[in-house]
This record gives structure tokens, C-alpha cells and sequence, in this order.
């Protein structure tokens, strides 16, 4: 029996698939009986490594050693070559990254019951924004950390048009249709024809209109919504100086607080000189019970679990239109209240660069949003309000299809997998049946 399976290695969640010979997709438990994992690994000082909601409950229930998330972020980047540093041991994020992939390869491969070989992963239409050798040399970091975690065979395929393929199978007939994808990372946009009779079609160039992408997703929304209401009860754009008539009077520093509300950028923050360059600016600090606890964040490494509550708030406020949240982890606990305003007011920005980027594909497929049936929406962030609402208004005659926004880009890739092996394995097949002398019929 030939195996292949589709990893949806997202910046934030993942998920797979398996699928053998011809059969439907199957879903692979990757964590307890989830079949999502958050993309997350914490190093024990044992150099133990854990993944996943363990790895996170570890690093908030204060266990020694380092927790990563959104790794999948420098993929592409010079931060690649640079590696990080653990326990003053360097180590690379090729490797911190097929440890990951291996994890959920052998999750695989307990289901299989064998080694699976064949794999098609998923991939954002850009890595980088308008930088092709990044774009390209990311992929290629991502083919050699899959070899590494044991896969043979490997393929990619863009997320989008994976979204689009798990959802195919139930619409009867050829139909138009386009793909939001709103990722940990990136959002991706695609155009695609999609429908029954076009799934035993091997190649599907000619059904894909158009793709976009660009490198926003829900991670950047939590750093918005992180900067506009949770940063400045930590010190962010508060004032320094003024403490002589000759002492100038200027906003502190901003960069150290953006580095700590990104979410690959965190661990940076952990370092004598940052802590160091944070107690200076308290010194200087005209609100210095702000400050304090930003020095506090980094003495204590608690940017995760800041960063953490800020994503829970802002899954909070997709159903409910305010709420107070408790900084439980900060000596002096204080409340912050948010609402779905100060959300919509943080992520707009970014929201209308996605938008602008569906225009794009519109215009590059050459039709008109009136002319799409059916609008798949993938991606945990396609569910906040304003997304939805914007949706909605641009695309009032399609149906919207939103089920298993977690996963169906797994399911889709493992669709995609099975044209892609099956073929492969039905030509060799062929190849020893005419060396052979039989021919297969």
C-alpha cells in the first residue's frame, strides 16, 4: 500500500493528514486527541525538548529552560544561519525546527503503521514580501528540515489552493471560487476552479486563476493589539526626561516594547544588555510603576505569558464586546479593559493591507468579485468581527464556506498528495511491468 500524507506547518497551529492509496484523508491526532498542535517547543535544561500545549504549560507553569513559538517565521531570514543561544550552547533553527517536524512525523507514522515517505507540505504563496531568493531559499530550508525529520519524497503546495481542495469534494459542480487564508504568519489569497469532476485531475495549473500573499497574519494582530492596549500599562510611548529645566522632554525608546509584543522576537529580549537598556530607561522614566514592570517582564521572562494573554483577549473579543483582564503574572497585577473597538482600531491597518492584496487577485485573475461562488475562508483569524464583516460586504452572492478552519489545509494537501503519489507510484509500477515483460493490464 503506498502512504502519503499532507503537514500543514502553520506559524501557530499544525496539522496533518494521512491518506493511503485512493482513500479519504484521515486526520492525525498530533497532541492527546487534538488534531492540532500549537508550533511550539520548550528546551529543558535537561535539553529535553516538548511541543506543543505541553511545551507552553511547562514555560507558564515556570519550569527552567526556553520556550519558542511562530519558529516558522525565519524561515528565509538571516536568522537562520545566525541560530539562538540556550544555556551558552548555540543552536540552529534548522534543527529546532525538524525536531518539530520529526515530532509529528512519528505521530504519522504510529497511525501508518510504517515509515510514510511521501509528504506534500504546505506553503504560503510569499515567505517574504517581494523578495523571490528569500522566498525561494525558505522553501528550501523547509524541503531540508523535512528530509532531516525523515521524509523522502517531499512537495509543496500553496495553503490556499490546499483549502480549496479539501473543500471540493463537496460542491457538485465546476465552480469559482476564492480562498482567504489568514494564517499565524502570513494571509493568502487564491482564485481558484474548484468542484467534483475536477479532483482526479493530477495537474490543476490551469484551474488556479491567481494567488497572492503577504507576511500578516495573527501574529502581527496580537502585537497590534498588544501595542495599542496592553504595552502602555507597561510603559510604551509614555515620556522621559524633564527631571531639570535642561533635561529634554521625548517619548521613550519604542523598539525594546515592539520586540517584546512580537512573538519570534521575544527570547531576543532576554539578554544582560536589554535588561540593562530597560533599567535606564526607568531610571529616566516619568512614569516609572510602568516601567518597573516592563523591567519586571524581562527579569522574569514573562513576555510569553503577556503576549499569551493578549491572543486571548483578542479570541475573547470575537464573541464578546468587552472585557478586563487580570495581569496576574505582574507583581502588582493590573487590570487592563478592552473592547472590540480598541481591537478593530489596532489590526485596521493591517486588515486593509489584506484586502488591498484580495484586489490584486482579482485583478490579476481578470474577474469580478460578482463572479465567485463560493468563498472559502481558512485560518483562526478569519473570525474576528471585522474580517467577517468585510467579507461579507465584498462577496454578498457567494456562499461562504468556513468548516475546520484548523485543518482542512491538511485535509487539502493530503488530496493533493494522493494525485501526486499515486501517479508516481502507478508509473513505476508500469516501468518494472515493461522490464519485466508484463504490462500491467
Amino acid at each position: 500500500m503506498t502512504f502519503s500524507c499532507g503537514i500543514d506547518f502553520g506559524t501557530t497551529n499544525t496539522a496533518a493528514a494521512l491518506s493511503i492509496n485512493e482513500n479519504e484523508p484521515t486526520l492525525i491526532c498530533l497532541e492527546g486527541d487534538s488534531v492540532t498542535i500549537p508550533s511550539t517547543l520548550f528546551i529543558g535544561t535537561d535539553k529535553r525538548i516538548y511541543f506543543g500545549k505541553q511545551a507552553m504549560q511547562l514555560y507558564m507553569n515556570g519550569a527552567n529552560g526556553r520556550c519558542m513559538r511562530s519558529l516558522k517565521r525565519v524561515l528565509g531570514t538571516d536568522l537562520m544561519a545566525s541560530g539562538t543561544y540556550f544555556n551558552n550552547n548555540k543552536i540552529s533553527f534548522s534543527e529546532l525546527l525538524s525536531c518539530f517536524l520529526k515530532n509529528i512525523k512519528d505521530k504519522i507514522d504510529l497511525v501508518a503503521e510504517t515509515n510514510v515517505e511521501n509528504v506534500v507540505l504546505g506553503r504560503p504563496v510569499h515567505f517574504q514580501d517581494n523578495n523571490p531568493n528569500s522566498d525561494l531559499r525558505a522553501e528550501n530550508e523547509l524541503r531540508q528540515i523535512a528530509q532531516k525529520a525523515g521524509f523522502k519524497n517531499i512537495e509543496f503546495q500553496y495553503e490556499p489552493i490546499a483549502a480549496a481542495f479539501a473543500h471540493e469534494a463537496n460542491i457538485a459542480k465546476e465552480s469559482l471560487a476564492c480562498v482567504i487564508d489568514v494564517g499565524g504568519g502570513t494571509s493568502d489569497v487564491s482564485i481558484i476552479k474548484i468542484g467534483q469532476p475536477l479532483m482526479s485531475k493530477v495537474d490543476r495549473t490551469d484551474d488556479i486563476l491567481s494567488s497572492v500573499g503577504i507576511r500578516i497574519g495573527g501574529n502581527d494582530f496580537d502585537k497590534d493589539l498588544s501595542l495599542k492596549s496592553f504595552m502602555p500599562v507597561f510603559g510604551y510611548q509614555t515620556l522621559q526626561g524633564g527631571q531639570t529645566p535642561y533635561d529634554k522632554v521625548m517619548t521613550l525608546p519604542t523598539i525594546p516594547f515592539r520586540t517584546m509584543a512580537e512573538w519570534s522576537s521575544i527570547n531576543s529580549m532576554y539578554t544582560y544588555k536589554e535588561l540593562n537598556f530597560a533599567r535606564k530607561m526607568l531610571f529616566n522614566a516619568q512614569e516609572k510603576e510602568k516601567l518597573q514592570r516592563f523591567v519586571e517582564l524581562i527579569e522574569k521572562q514573562q513576555g510569553y505569558s503577556l503576549l499569551n494573554t493578549v491572543e486571548k483577549t483578542k479570541i475573547q473579543l470575537t464573541e464578546q464586546d468587552t472585557t478586563n483582564v487580570l495581569l496576574n503574572f505582574v507583581s502588582d497585577k493590573p487590570v487592563v479593559a478592552v473592547s472590540r473597538q480598541n481591537l478593530n482600531e489596532s489590526i485596521e491597518l493591517d486588515v486593509a493591507r489584506i484586502f488591498k492584496k484580495i484586489d490584486e487577485c482579482f485583478i490579476q485573475a481578470d474577474i469580478k468579485p460578482d463572479d465567485i461562488q463560493y468563498v472559502i475562508l481558512t485560518g483562526g483569524s478569519t473570525e474576528i468581527p471585522l474580517i467577517q464583516d468585510i467579507v461579507f460586504h465584498n462577496f454578498p452572492n457567494a456562499v461562504l464556506s468556513q468548516d475546520n478552519k484548523f485543518s482542512s489545509v491538511s485535509v487539502g494537501l493530503t488530496y493533493d498528495s494522493i494525485r501526486r503519489f499515486s501517479k508516481r507510484e502507478s508509473f513505476k509500477e508500469c516501468m518494472i511491468g515493461s522490464r519485466t515483460g508484463y504490462s500491467g493490464r
